[in-house]
Formats: C-alpha cells, sequence, structure tokens
C-alpha cells in the first residue's frame, strides 16, 4: 500500500465532554496514511479538581502512542510529586517513566496487548491497529504496581517506534502544558493565538548541541537522516548511550514545562498533532475557530470542519496527508463574587514569551 491510500479514509472518530468549569470537543481522522498513529486522552475530570488532555502522534507504527494514551495520565496522578500539588514535576516524571515502563516482559506484554500482531519467531510487534478511546474497565483508580515481570522478553530494551506526546493539565486557574515533539498546544487569549510549546525539531539549537553531544548525527533534517523530531517518548535505539541520564539522550523524552495562569480573557486552548500545523499557523487556526464557533454549537464539530479544511485534494505535496487529532477546549466563565478586577486581570508575559520563542524557532 505505500505510505499513503488511493483515496483518504475520511471517517472520524469524535467526542465532546466537560464539566462546570470547561467544556471539551476533539476529532481524529486518519486522511491519506495508510495507518493511523495517532491517540488522544481526555479526562475532564482526572481527580475532583483537575483536566487532563493529551495527544500522541505516533511514528514507527502507533504502539507508542496508544500506551501514553492509556497509562500516561495515570502515572501523573500516582507520582509523589502530583500529591504535593506540583504537576509540573509530576507530569515531566511521567514522561520518563513511559520509556521505562515499555522495557522488560512488562512493557513488551503490555505492548503486545495494544497491538494486534506478534511475530512469533522475532517477537517484535507488527502491523497494530486501535482506537483510540478507552475502554469502560479503563478507569484513572487502576491499581498498578508494575511489577518487575520475567519471561522471554525480560532483556527487551523497549520499542524502536516512537511518539510525540503533548498534554494540557488544567487545576483551578493554573495550566501547566508538557510537550515533547512536534505536536502543539495553543491558547487563545482575546483572540490572539500564544503558542505554549516549542516543536523540537534537530536543527533547534539547543536540540543540535544535545544530539552531538550524546554521539549522534543530523542529515537531512533528521537524527541520524531517519527522524525528524528530536524528542519523543520511545524511540529506544536513540537512547542507548548507558553513560548518560535520560534527557542527554541522542532522542529524549524530557519534556519542556509551561505554566500559565489562566484569567477572563482565556477563551479556548487547542491540543493538535502536526497533521494540523502542517496546514495552518497558530494565528489562523485561532481565527478558524473562531469563525467555526459562531456556526457550530458542539465543540467536536469544529474539530471534524478543522480537519477537513486540513484535508489535502491530493497527495501531490504530502501537505494535509497525514493522520490528524485536534482538541479544543474551552473555559467556563463562572461568577467570582469577592474576586478583585486585578485578580482577574490577564498577563500575557509568560505566553507571550513562549510564543516569541516559537516564532523565533
Amino acid at each position: 500500500m505505500g505510505t499513503y491510500l488511493s483515496t483518504p479514509k475520511t471517517d472520524k472518530l469524535s467526542e465532546d465532554g466537560g464539566n462546570d468549569r470547561l467544556r471539551y470537543g476533539l476529532s481524529s481522522m486518519q486522511g491519506w496514511r495508510a495507518s493511523m498513529e495517532d491517540a488522544h486522552a481526555a479526562y475532564p475530570d482526572l481527580d475532583a479538581s483537575t483536566s487532563f488532555f493529551g495527544v500522541y502522534d505516533g511514528h514507527g507504527g502507533k504502539v507508542v502512542a496508544k500506551f501514553c494514551a492509556k497509562f500516561l495520565h495515570r502515572q501523573v496522578l500516582k507520582n509523589d510529586a502530583y500529591t504535593g500539588g506540583d504537576i509540573g514535576t509530576s507530569v515531566q516524571k511521567s514522561f520518563f517513566r513511559m520509556d521505562e515502563m515499555m522495557r522488560g516482559q512488562r512493557g513488551w506484554r503490555e505492548l503486545a496487548i495494544l497491538g494486534d500482531k506478534i511475530n512469533r519467531f522475532t517477537g517484535m510487534i507488527e502491523g497494530l491497529i486501535w482506537s483510540p478511546r478507552s475502554s469502560s474497565s479503563d478507569t484513572n483508580d487502576q491499581v498498578d504496581d508494575w511489577a518487575f515481570e520475567e519471561g522471554p522478553h525480560s532483556d527487551f530494551s523497549g520499542p524502536t517506534s516512537g511518539s510525540t506526546a503533548c498534554v494540557a493539565i488544567i487545576r483551578n486557574n493554573q495550566l501547566v502544558v508538557a510537550n515533547a515533539g512536534d505536536s502543539r498546544c495553543v491558547i487563545s487569549r482575546k483572540g490572539q493565538a500564544y503558542n505554549l510549546s516549542r516543536d523540537h525539531k534537530p536543527d533547534l539549537e539547543v536540540e543540535k548541541e544535545r544530539i552531538l553531544k550524546a554521539g549522534g548525527f543530523i542529515h537531512a533534517g533528521r537524527v541520524n537522516g531517519s527522524l525528524n523530531l528530536a524528542r519523543a517518548i520511545g524511540d529506544m535505539e536513540f537512547k542507548q548511550n548507558k553513560f548518560l541520564p535520560a534527557e542527554k539522550q541522542i532522542v529524549t523524552a524530557s519534556p519542556d514545562i509551561n505554566t500559565v495562569e489562566l484569567c477572563d480573557d482565556d477563551e479556548f486552548l487547542v491540543l493538535a498533532c502536526d497533521g494540523i500545523w502542517d496546514c495552518l499557523t497558530s494565528q489562523q487556526l485561532v481565527d478558524l475557530i473562531h469563525e467555526q464557533l459562531q456556526l457550530e454549537s458542539k465543540l467536536s464539530a469544529v474539530c471534524e470542519k478543522v480537519l477537513d479544511r486540513c484535508l489535502a485534494p491530493s497527495t501531490v505535496n504530502g501537505e494535509g496527508c497525514d493522520n490528524m487529532t485536534m482538541i479544543l477546549v474551552q473555559f467556563k466563565k463562572p461568577t467570582q463574587p469577592g474576586s478583585s478586577a486585578n485578580e482577574q486581570q490577564c498577563s500575557s508575559s509568560k505566553v507571550a514569551e513562549n510564543d516569541s520563542k516559537q516564532a523565533e524557532a
């Protein structure tokens, strides 16, 4: 079949939900790609005060994206830092924890469960198919100590495929965004788009420096001539230097963490894989969403319109031919009696600073 299908698959998996603080809609579409390698997670009530949203864009296979969609938010909840109120540290450790959990017999078995075919002779996981919606038995509070398991794949170093991870965690007025890879999070503040994440491409100076120091190289904009990302979960072939910590490997799962205080000027948040950003700038997407919000009441319908807008008519130039996943989170505006005008005023300095770094990159 090759990289692309003869005609795109335009069926969409869409969902809406929310609580008294926010509402969300999401949609994903395979498009022209021969398989669907995106996954996502949407938990408006991760706990009593916290919401969690994430997009995961797989490469070389879909299993790592699926693994992250199933386990990453659980690890955030379980981390001691989260219990202590430090969401940033908790999510950072959870990104690294994904790589740790995918190793060994237990990791191999879990990846195999998420997949649909295992080569009996090599133990390699192949041709994986999955719907990104969690099963009804997949609850957040499931006990999971991840005990070590002995078996024929105890020396499994982890998958050679990988995934980006871009997550947004909202607690009260605090928004924490963590990103590894080129999926992106953007907030709309009074109609202005601000990037809350940075695309981790190999030619960025800070990424290039780490790659070269770890013994890798960059050719044609790709790490070791093959991977067009500098950070990702999985991709264990790029994380084999036993003399370096996880954050200094050729490719690292280390996320950038950005913490922002939300205010009344903040309208909505977008998380999307690069299938969207290949076609639209951050501001173009925010403008398009504003336009569609005048026409659609369901946020998932807005997402579907964006996916249709980005889908290419053919595979001639490659843009608009990728898998596409988008989550739109709209903030509700509750009345806050007793709060001062000063408390509700926005300070754009932090989001503007990060947006400036993204623009320079």
